[in-house]
């Protein structure tokens, strides 16, 4: 399984909304991202749902600036 294939997996969370946000983001954006936003994004994928949800969702912000970065951009891509 490729590197590329095994985030994909990873961005399947098992609720729709994830789903579409991560993997939209995998698909249009991680190729275009610095090896330290790479990183980022795929610790992102390491947190847990209700975490994500609260971030991505609802707006809240992840204490941990590089995960906040990531959040931010993931937001951007679907504000405009």
């Amino acid at each position: 399984m490729t590197q590329k294939a095994k985030l994909k997996w990873h961005c399947r969370r098992g609720m729709r909304e994830l789903d579409l946000l991560l993997e939209g983001f995998l698909v249009n954006r991680y190729k275009a991202l610095s090896a330290a936003d790479r990183a980022g994004f795929e610790r992102l994928l390491d947190c847990r749902n209700e975490d994500l949800m609260t971030w991505l969702i609802d707006g809240g912000s992840p204490q941990d600036e590089q995960l906040a970065g990531i959040v931010d951009q993931i937001r951007t891509q679907y504000s405009s």
